[in-house]
């Protein structure tokens, strides 16, 4: 790259394309070419315009039969001089180049010249779309481009007509129209081109390339001006009908998938004004009936068919357009439409049934996963359809599925049956359908459903999942589905859907829980004990049971959480005794694990205003009665197991969740917990124990019954982590990023923490500073945020206010060092929000500080000169209200400092 943007490179890169050089070194040539031309065009003399372009076009004439990489890089070299001439320098650019490659070429044959002149044509507006023109020249050179067309277009429809072109040169052709029509040539002016590729399509060899420059030139958002030339198109298009039909009876996807992608895009780009052209209702309606039978097309997607999931974003374009008519028009093309929405809703629930489970069994496992999706993409669609064709789809999927349970004479299969409940749970899961009138039907339905399949059982689970909210107001059908959701949790196959729909129910409907909570927590319990469940269901099933459990009083809170709990503590106790091995392990996460799930959701606090408290007599709350029970039980384990990050999380998890359930009722907990963290963190510093100080710090720092233990807490760990600072702490980032998080919160809610004898805020200071060096960028975050709270605390917390005027300095070279280049470029940010702090609480230091830093000759980097240093302290201590023009000059001056200002680096910065 370095060789490519050198000034050697307008010498090497001719002596590079000679003839007897291997195609690789000649592709370098051409690249460096290209690189000089494109991005240091103000190197080149004006008066040397005229070598290069006569030079540019001789070596693409030798190369017209040579490499066809190298051919291609030499053409977009003159393409990019010719962006960069237009319209003052070269005028008539694609006229020249036409008659150049037109003219007898020194024993080049007429086909490689063509198809040369052909390979030129087309990377000329590629060339333009990624170039680096100024805005204003973008303008002009688009203007002239424009112009140019009329060069190009005569010569295109010529070539493709002639009986003798060679397919290649045709497809050259066509390819060539895909990439002018990108530039917003108006329809009305390719409009000859445009039927000429319909008539391409027959031809197989062209077919692709046809269909690409068809679907790009109707697709270009200028051509809905051309209202006549789109109503050419439509009989055209429903011309390709025969073609499509013959190539789904033939199996032939590529085909299907082509012709479809045409109609899509016509119908897609152009729906609203084929609306509006009301004589012509009926050819659009044509139109719209042959992306129905794309969308119906037959076979299993992915497997023996790709078109129909092309369709389904016309759908929604299509329904918006009618919907955003006003009423009187809407209400015409509703009584057109409705109709095809409701054979769309039949079509999609018939495309979205499973196939035979025989044939299911043979799919891969990528092909069930696409099918899922595609599964996910209809179910969006029909939630959509939902909006315009309203309760009237509910009940008509009820009365077929209604029709299909109850009808004794014909067997239903169960796909049948899988998918209208799955277009039900479609609309439910997202819609309110608390005023649908047919939801009691369904859920008395549901119990006749004959489950014996699991797609069936999984889809029959999240509709129940889907109506949980319904059922929260019509709690008298619970008892009618919660059996068929308790029998499925023994069932492993339906873990995902049976857990997933119980956590629902009991989140959403709590408060009707009381009188099946035995039941619930005994099945639960028994599908524990039987281990039936992956480690992320178990867990949620105890997030169930904590929704569960907060709903009722609090001594069947404490009844049931004995019962459910017992077994793992005395589980726990058993592994506690173990010699740590990597099995027990395991096992005491899991139980971890499923103790703070519980704990996150178990929230007595939202009960309602019967509460079942007395509140001149409160109660503990009942996760604390718990967590006080089993706590020198966790010490126990914490002592064996002190060396392990993975269980100490487990256990910092279970306070974490607590404290952030629980917040003030935790209170009880405060002094032994602080004591705890004190204890594990002095003795194996980790960074789970500092972030869960930080949760203690940010509820309780501020109440001053709790303030002695946190301050106690927050003075050890701070000592801890100072004593890993001298000891070397580049091997604990994650360390290092907690902590520095810690003193942010500690900033943000106790100052007065900073003003105690016993914190070493000075040494805390110089840990910040050492962290902006890290080279992990979390890290170097944290530290960041740390500054821009500590910073505005030099007014009133005298401590600060003396670190920071003695070592600001320090500070300031730090963050010069990372802008310099020491860090990574995704951090600028941060650093100039910490400039910015600077500035507002220390204005006058920092002007010091900033001429002193920069003083050296070399930093923050060799590549800045003493006036650009200069001009970049002025612009920053000129900022104080504008945070986000601090973050731009940062930016200049780092890509500066890294040699990367004007490259194409910068270009993506």
């Amino acid at each position: 790259m370095q060789a490519q943007v050198s000034p050697q490179a307008w010498q090497f890169c001719w002596a590079l394309l000679s003839p007897e050089k291997v195609p690789e070194i000649q592709y370098f040539g051409a690249s460096a070419l290209h690189t000089k031309i494109s991005r240091y065009w103000s190197d080149i003399p004006t008066d040397q315009y005229e070598s290069l372009k006569s030079q540019l076009f001789s070596q693409i004439a030798c190369f017209s039969s040579g490499s066809k990489m190298v051919l291609t890089r030499l053409c977009v070299a003159l393409a990019s001089l010719a962006l960069n001439t237009m319209p003052e320098a070269w005028p008539g650019a694609v006229a020249e180049m036409v008659r150049v490659f037109q003219e007898d070429g020194g024993g080049v044959d007429g086909r490689a010249r063509c198809l040369a002149l052909l390979e030129l044509l087309t990377v000329l507006p590629e060339e333009f779309q990624t170039s680096r023109l100024p805005q204003y020249r973008k303008g002009q050179v688009r203007g002239a481009l424009g112009r140019e067309w009329g060069s190009v277009c005569p010569l295109l429809q010529q070539l493709l007509r002639r009986t003798d072109s060679p397919g290649a040169v045709k497809a050259r052709v066509l390819r060539c129209l895909s990439s002018w029509v990108l530039l917003d040539v108006p329809l009305s002016e390719s409009e000859g081109l445009v039927h000429d590729c319909f008539s391409a399509l027959p031809d197989p060899e062209l077919f692709d390339t046809a269909v690409e420059a068809i679907v790009n030139a109707i697709s270009q958002p200028d051509s809905q001006r051309y209202v006549n030339t789109l109503l050419k198109l439509v009989p055209q298009v429903l011309a390709l009908q025969e073609q499509l039909r013959e190539a789904v009876q033939n199996g032939d996807m590529e085909t299907c998938h082509g012709i479809c992608r045409i109609v899509v895009t016509l119908g897609e780009n152009h729906s609203r004004t084929l609306l509006e052209q009301v004589d012509h209702w009926q050819s659009f309606l044509a139109l719209v009936n042959m992306i129905m039978f794309c969308t119906g097309i037959p076979g299993h997607y992915p497997v023996n068919e790709t078109t129909s999931s092309l369709t389904l974003t016309f759908w929604y374009t299509l329904q918006d357009e009618i919907m955003s008519f006003e009423s009187d028009k809407q209400a015409v093309y509703l009584q057109v439409y409705r109709p095809v929405y409701f054979q769309l809703v039949d079509v999609l629930l018939h495309k979205a049934q499973f196939p035979s489970d025989q044939e299911y069994a043979s799919w891969s496992s990528d092909e069930k996963e696409q099918f899922r999706i595609y599964r996910l993409d209809i179910s969006d669609t029909l939630m959509y359809v939902y909006e315009m064709l309203g309760s009237e789809l509910l009940s008509n999927l009820y009365d077929k599925l209604g029709r299909l349970l109850t009808n004794a004479e014909q067997p239903t299969s169960w796909q049948h049956t899988e998918a209208l409940l799955y277009g039900f749970q479609s609309i439910a899961e997202t819609i309110d359908v608390n005023y649908s009138d047919v939801i009691p039907g369904l859920i008395g339905l549901i119990p006749r459903i004959n489950i014996n399949n699991v797609q069936l059982a999984d889809t029959v689970m999240f509709t129940i999942g889907a109506l949980a909210e319904w059922l929260a107001d019509h709690p008298v059908m619970l008892s009618s589905v919660l059996p068929l959701v308790l029998q499925a949790l023994g069932n492993p196959d339906l873990s995902v859907s049976s857990v997933s729909t119980l956590k629902k129910i009991c989140r959403e409907c709590k408060y009707d829980l009381p009188p099946y909570a035995t039941n619930i927590v005994a099945v639960s319990q028994e599908v524990l004990i039987k281990q039936i469940h992956k480690t992320s269901q178990c867990m949620w099933l105890m997030q169930a049971l904590g929704f569960l459990l907060s709903a009722l009083p609090v001594e069947d809170i404490l009844r049931n959480l004995h019962s459910l709990i017992t077994p793992y503590i005395q589980q726990l106790e058993k592994l506690a005794d173990e010699t740590p091995n990597p099995s027990n392990k395991l096992a005491i996460i899991h139980i971890l694990g499923l103790l703070s799930n519980l704990f996150t959701t178990l929230d007595i606090s939202k009960q309602d205003d019967e509460s079942p408290f007395d509140f001149n007599s409160p109660q503990p709350n009942p996760v604390v009665v718990v967590l006080q029970q089993v706590f020198a039980l966790i010490q126990t384990v914490l002592s064996k197991w002190l060396n392990d990050s993975q269980v100490v999380e487990a256990v910092c998890a279970i306070f974490e969740k607590s404290v952030k359930t629980l917040l003030h009722d935790f209170a009880p907990m405060v002094s032994q917990l602080s004591e705890m963290l004190g204890q594990m963190y002095s003795t194996i510093p980790q960074a789970s124990a500092l972030d869960l100080t930080r949760q203690m710090v940010h509820i309780f720092a501020s109440e001053t019954d709790h303030f002695p233990p946190i301050k106690a807490l927050f003075e050890l760990v701070t000592s801890v982590t100072l004593s890993i600072f001298q000891q070397g702490p580049r091997d604990h980032p994650d360390i290092v990023d907690s902590f520095m998080q810690l003193q942010a919160q500690a900033l943000k809610r106790k100052p007065d923490l900073f003003l105690s004898e016993s914190l070493d805020v000075k040494a805390v200071f110089h840990c910040g500073v050492l962290s902006l060096k890290f080279p992990e960028a979390p890290t170097v975050k944290s530290t960041c945020l740390f500054f821009t709270e500590l910073l505005p605390h030099c007014s009133d917390v005298p401590p600060l206010a003396r670190v920071v005027q003695e070592d600001g300095k320090l500070l300031v070279q730090a963050v010069l060092e990372g802008i310099g280049g020491g860090a990574s470029r995704s951090l600028m940010d941060q650093f100039a929000d910490v400039l910015f702090c600077l500035n507002k609480h220390c204005f006058s230091l920092l002007a010091v500080w900033l001429k002193e830093a920069l003083q050296p000759p070399g930093f923050p980097s060799s590549r800045i000169t003493a006036e650009q240093k200069d001009n970049f302290s002025h612009q920053i201590l000129r900022e104080r209200v504008n945070k986000r023009r601090v973050k731009d000059i940062v930016k200049e001056f780092t890509l500066l400092c890294r040699g990367l200002h004007g490259t194409e680096y910068a270009a993506e910065y």
